[in-house]
Formats: C-alpha cells, structure tokens, sequence
C-alpha cells in the first residue's frame, strides 16, 4: 500500500499520475504549496536535531532493515516502478537492486566513514588534532520520473545514514515509487518526521526546496541543474548535481564482435534508454566493424517489446507522451537531414501507447540535432573509426562526461583506453553495470554532466561538513618570556628542519 498522507499538504488540490502501461490516469497526488515546503524543513529539521543524536551503528541500523524489507516486498515494488515507468521488470529489477546495494552498503559503512579521525598535530606530543564530521541539516532531495526508486531514495538514504533529515520533491511521474519508498524506511524504524516528502512542478515548490536546504541534491537535466547551482550558490550552500549525457562506447579492433554486440545492446537500450548512464554514441573499428554491425543489428531486431507486469519484455516503454515526442523528433530530424535508419525508428502503438521501437542510426552529422543532443530514449549513432586515437577523440567531442565504455578482448588494453576518456565512469567489456553497481567507488559526471558525487565515501560525506578540533597540552605557542622573536623564528626554522628530515608531512 502506497500512503498518500506522506505528502505534506495543505492546498486542498490534486495532480493526475498517467501511466505509460496504458497512457490513462490512474492515481491523483496532492500537490503541496511553497507554504508546505516550508513546514517541511521545519519538521525535518525538528526531527534532525534528535536523530544526530542516535549512533551511526544504530542509524546504519534503520537502513540495513530496510534493504531486508525491500527485497521480502520485491514484487509490491517492482509492480510500483513499472506502472509509474513503462521499464520491462527486468530493468525495473535492476533499480531495486541497486537500491538495495546503495542501503546494504551505507548501512554497514556509515560507522566507519563517520567515525572521528586523528590528524596529525604539528608538534607532536603537544597538538592533538581529531576530524569529526557533522550532519549537514536537512538536504533538499530532487528526484527525476525515470529510476523513482533509486534515484529517488538512495541519495536520501546516504543524507539520514549521516544524520541528516530530508525533503524531498520527486517528479510526479514517479512520486507514488518515491512515497513507497518512504513508506517503507518508516516500517524500518527511520523517524516519520524527518524524511519529508512535498508535491508539485519545479517552477511552483522546486525554488522553495532549494532554498530550504542546507544541501542540495538534484537529478535531472543540464539546464534545470544550473539554475540550482545559481540559487543554491546565493545563499553559499553547497550542490550534488547529476545531469545530462551523451555516453559513448568504444569497439575497439580486438574485440569479439558478437559478445560486444550483446553488451551493446544492454548499454544502448536498457530502461529505452532513459537511463542517465545509458549509451547513445558507438565508435566502431574498421577491423570490426562489419562483423559488429551484423551481431548487433540482428539482436536489436529480434528485442522482445512488451509493457506487461511480467518478465517476457527486453525493452518496454518510453515513460510519457512528452518523451515520446522528443526521440520522434530527433529522429525525424537525423532522418530529414541525411542520416540512415538502419532499423527501428517508429513508434509501437500495438505495444503500448509510448512504446518505440529501439532504433540504430548511421551517417549523423553534427547539424543533426541527436549528434550532441541527449535523446534519453532508445536510439543509438554509430561511427566508423579507423584508429583508436580517432575513436577516442570523437568520443572526448562533447560538453558532457557522465559515462563511457570500451570493449576489448585484452582488458589491460582496454583499461589503457578507458584511462584516456573524459568521463566519470569509464566501464571495460560492460556498459554501465561494472561502475555504478560498485557502490564503493564515487559516481558522477565532469563537465555539463554535473558536479560531486554519489556512491562511496564520498557519496555519504558529501552531506556532512568536516570540523577540526585541536587541543593543546603541555607547553605553551607563545612566545616564552625573555626570548626574542628572532630566536623564536629560528627555533622553529631548526624544528622545521628537523622534521624534513625526519620524513613528517
């Protein structure tokens, strides 16, 4: 069951959710006012200030109980996910996955990471100096429609594991994934007041949310993300930010061409291809090429397209009319200017009402506009390449660096490649799995494609702000009595130097 009473608000109106499964209403959410936005950060920062209170360990606690429910409750949500996406169960299995990871992961690390750290005082003996890190506040969380469960919660439950409260404004599409979600956290025994959820469109509450927080973690495109910076820069508060995409991915000349093929297909059109990590872009070796484009071309043709709540579809649906519009009219646009449809390109009414056809264009050029633009839908540009140095600088060719992959038969060579990308994540011999299911390692994007990171230390620390606490003993920093400043200076050149040559940092 989905509580709709998570939502704060007091406006007395609803929004339509559509599903993408048949393109009808099928929910109605209230829709909060900037008034509730602030009653929100009220309440979570109330209910803040007890839970940094309580132990990472039991914190930790919280979130391993909800990764246990999530996975006992699995087909409830993957059921959820669906119906607010359109993705094939498979793909919406894999965003379950990985926020059961994300909660598994921080639930047994939080401890650790947040765990006082001893720094070296520069007179040893005489200076202690411990690093503690501190809660931020309440973080303001924005959530896009296409992963409403990951994307939605996985960065708030970094932000609570380090003791901080949320509020969250997911993207209505998905918002009945998100309430879920909390539902769920608050079964696992997280405070009901500090994870709070508000509804509405950016331009009406998402300024109010930015300007709530203490910090700023937002999802979505390149443009909306840089009016967060701005506005979040205004009251110098800092921002996590993962934008847009044009992720490539290499074949390089040594690579078997029917096990790329299958990788490529996974990369390209995984969740159609509304997957921010999702590759858009193939660079292909002459060596190769042939034999590639015949093993990928007959996999994409024979992807099975289905919008059911059950496992028979390799690819479902686009998640609204809106996005539909948009893959159709860069599609068009390639097509009208030259470039070649080598299969797909249509939509699929039979299928589903948003469904399109996973589509594999030739001969773009950069006057189309899906050369440098994210589509953010199942349609994939190939290029022919004769050198790896020129598949590499065609991929470095863009503002975004988000994610890339290179496929090799020899993993050293390809990590020699990889090594030569401008992107946050580089993935040899897979597509996007490899890297953000090691929720060790940070993930995020370099330039247009954002700023910090989530996953890993620096995904949980990034909500925290470190404090310095020195304590002297012993003897005094003054300057002792009956000494000069000049003796004073050079006692201390001499301690310098001594510790230069004692090899201390």
């Amino acid at each position: 069951m989905i509580d709709k009473n998570i939502v704060l608000s007091s406006s007395g109106t609803t929004t339509s959710v559509v599903t993408p499964l048949t393109g009808s209403h099928y929910a109605a959410l209230p829709v909060s006012t900037v008034d509730d936005v602030a009653e929100a950060y009220a309440r979570a920062a109330a209910a803040q200030r007890e839970w940094c209170a309580v132990a990472p360990r039991e914190r930790g606690q919280v979130l391993l109980r909800f990764h246990d429910l999530l996975l006992s409750r699995q087909a409830e949500a993957l059921d959820i996910i669906q119906t607010a996406t359109g993705k094939a169960r498979w793909h919406a299995f894999e965003e379950l996955a990985g926020t059961a990871v994300g909660a598994r992961y921080y639930g047994r690390r939080a401890e650790r990471m947040l765990a006082c750290t001893r720094r070296s005082g520069f007179l040893p003996g005489v200076i202690r100096v411990d690093e503690v890190r501190r809660p931020k506040g309440v973080v303001g969380v924005i959530s896009p429609w296409n992963y409403p469960l990951e994307l939605g919660v996985s960065d708030g439950l970094a932000a609570v594991a380090a003791g901080n409260g949320v509020v969250h404004k997911p993207d209505v599409q998905g918002a009945l994934t998100a309430l879920w979600g909390v539902g769920l956290l608050r079964e696992a025994g997280m405070p009901e007041d500090l994870w709070q959820v508000v509804v509405g469109d950016g331009p009406t509450i998402g300024g109010a949310v930015v300007d709530g927080a203490d910090h700023v973690c937002f999802t979505g495109s390149t443009r909306t993300g840089r009016e967060v910076a701005k506005r979040a820069a205004e009251r110098l508060v800092g921002v996590s930010l993962e934008l847009g995409g044009k992720n490539a991915l290499l074949v390089l000349d040594d690579a078997n061409p029917d096990r790329a093929a299958e990788i490529a297909v996974r990369a390209c059109f995984t969740s159609a291809g509304q997957l921010c990590v999702s590759t858009e872009r193939l660079y292909v070796h002459d060596a190769v090429h042939d034999a590639f484009m015949e093993c990928f071309l007959r996999r994409v043709r024979h992807m099975r397209l289905g919008v059911g709540l059950d496992w028979s579809a390799e690819m479902g649906s686009l998640a609204s009319q809106r996005q539909l519009g948009v893959v159709e009219e860069h599609v068009r646009d390639a097509v009208e200017k030259g470039a070649r449809v080598l299969t797909g390109g249509k939509r699929r009414p039979d299928v589903g009402p948003y469904c399109y056809e996973p589509t594999v264009l030739a001969g773009v050029t950069e006057d189309m506009t899906c050369f440098a633009e994210e589509t953010f839908g199942p349609v994939v540009s190939v290029y022919r390449c004769s050198t790896v140095d020129e598949a590499v600088h065609m991929a470095n060719d863009t503002r975004y660096g988000l994610n890339a992959s290179v496929l090799s038969g020899n993993v050293r060579s390809g990590r020699v490649v990889a090594a030569r990308l401008n992107s946050g994540s580089v993935n040899v011999n897979e597509g996007y799995a490899s890297s953000y299911g090691s929720v060790d390692a940070p993930m995020g994007g370099i330039g247009d494609s954002g700023i910090g990171r989530r996953h890993g230390a620096e995904g949980l620390l990034r909500f925290t702000e470190a404090q310095t606490i020195a304590s002297r003993r012993g003897i005094g920093l003054g300057r002792p009595p009956l000494v000069g400043f000049r003796s004073l200076a050079r006692g201390y050149t001499l301690l310098l130097k001594l510790f230069r040559a004692l090899g201390r940092s």
